[in-house]
């Protein structure tokens, strides 16, 4: 019988997220800075790479979030176009993927297509997609649609989003252009681009504009958690991304998910699971929870600890003391939400339940709101020394929790500096990190096979 000692150990995958529009974020740190102007994300960028890391991801905030019908001025707001800074980011880069969340609800595939083979071919096949839903007719007010989507509605169009995307990389299948200046042919397949697609969401046909690029298709990320969001993530997802912090949580999620992928011809190695996490570092343990309990209270402030409240309570907090007490009234059940567009909205399904909970843990453990909120925040983190963070990260890989991290610190861009300096080298040591890229491509940092297009001319025939 096998035992664990003969299992053979896994490779970490590393990724840096440029936090941005989030309350992870210290922006009034001394140490913090821009986070529009463009050399915050190349100093990030470069870092990344110097540390070797797998890719860069930025989130996407496509309208500024309110709270009471008030601009929720305690984040940082705002975010330059995702597509625009990956694209001047392909230039002082040479290995790093970059990975940008884009919207399935409210773009049209023929022009996200575009727009990804166009980063891949800019950046020698380093782009990925992270393909996401909007929940809500708050964010749909920017667009012509306006927005809403039931939640099945939201994955259905996703899914055949994605399908019809496919489609549009697949049109060329990499063999059609000859270029040859002596006899003047340029292509070798009259054909080439064309594509029809009809279904339920997209009706289109035409020709796309764009050569297949260096990887064929952007590696694809998913984010939900739903059982719908899982199995998207099965069927059609190069990785995908997960919120539980502890080990055994994130075993659990990493199981479920990995099990799905037989159902659709797939075998575990061909999604990646990443789940999101924080850390802060410091010379020995003891100085590392020290300082993390510092940035905590620098990340939930008074103000943000009762916005936070109100996403559960629904009703309007901004009487009550963040030192004080919970309410001892019961959340608003009622259709409106005070905080419109907000994700954490959706977490707590049962709001009388989750404010049971929680006037019960505060009690106990004599926790006031603000302290509460900190205390509940379920995002993984690593906190201690250099050595204590690379072994507990390693840990988690080999256990089986996670294929690696998607790091977020919390100082912009400087903040991922002393990971890169101190923990990666012991990562390395270990023999579970990369010391150089051994491959051009995203799909080669990340162990996926590059897809085959098959025939373009095909395709269409079908």
């Amino acid at each position: 019988m096998s035992t664990s000692q003969d299992k053979p150990r896994k490779r970490i995958h590393l990724a840096a997220h440029f936090p941005g529009v989030n309350n992870t974020t210290v922006w009034s740190d001394p140490e913090a800075g821009s986070h529009i102007e463009f050399s915050s994300f190349a100093h990030f960028a470069r870092t990344a790479e110097r540390a070797k890391f797998d890719f860069l991801f930025l989130a996407e905030g496509l309208r500024l979030r309110e709270q009471g019908g008030l601009i929720y001025d305690l984040d940082v707001v705002g975010r330059p176009d995702t597509f625009t800074v990956l694209t001047a980011l392909a230039a002082v880069t040479e290995h790093l993927g970059l990975t940008g969340t884009i919207n399935s609800t409210f773009n049209e595939p023929y022009e996200v297509a575009r727009q990804f083979a166009s980063l891949d071919h800019l950046s020698g096949g380093r782009a990925a997609w992270n393909v996401v839903t909007s929940w809500d007719a708050f964010t749909g007010e920017n667009f012509r649609r306006g927005g809403f989507l039931a939640q099945e509605d939201r994955y259905s169009r996703a899914k055949e989003f994605l399908s019809t995307a496919n489609e549009l990389f697949d049109s060329w299948h990499g063999d059609e252009i000859v270029a040859d200046q002596e006899s003047g042919v340029f292509l070798r397949d009259a054909k080439a681009g064309a594509f029809a697609h009809q279904g339920r969401h997209f009706d289109i046909q035409g020709r796309f504009n764009v050569p297949r690029s260096p990887q064929g298709r952007p590696v694809v990320f998913q984010a939900g958690d739903s059982e719908e969001g899982r199995e998207f993530a099965a069927a059609d997802a190069d990785a995908i991304f997960s919120r539980y912090a502890t080990l055994e949580e994130g075993q659990a999620f990493y199981t479920d998910v990995k099990r799905r992928l037989a159902r659709y011809g797939r075998t575990p190695d061909q999604l990646l699971i990443l789940p999101a996490a924080t850390f802060v570092l410091g010379d020995t343990d003891t100085e590392a929870e020290e300082l993390s309990r510092e940035v905590r209270r620098q990340q939930v402030s008074g103000a943000t600890a009762i916005r936070h409240l109100e996403f559960v309570w629904n009703r309007d907090l901004s009487g009550y003391d963040p030192d004080g007490p919970l309410p001892d009234i019961d959340p608003d059940l009622g259709e409106h939400t005070i905080a419109r567009g907000r994700a954490q909205v959706r977490m707590y399904r049962d709001p009388l339940a989750t404010a049971r909970e929680w006037r019960e843990r505060a009690a106990a453990n004599k926790w006031s709101i603000r302290d509460l909120v900190i205390e509940t925040g379920n995002r993984q983190a690593f906190v201690g020394s250099p050595a204590t963070v690379a072994e507990t990260i390693d840990r988690f890989v080999q256990a089986d929790a996670s294929d690696g991290f998607i790091l977020v610190p919390h100082l912009t861009p400087g903040g991922l500096d002393t990971f890169a300096d101190t923990v990666v080298p012991l990562l390395q040591e270990r023999g579970v990190f990369r010391t150089e890229y051994e491959g051009s491509t995203l799909r080669d940092h990340l162990g996926l096979a590059h897809p085959d297009a098959g025939s373009a001319a095909d395709r269409v025939a079908s």
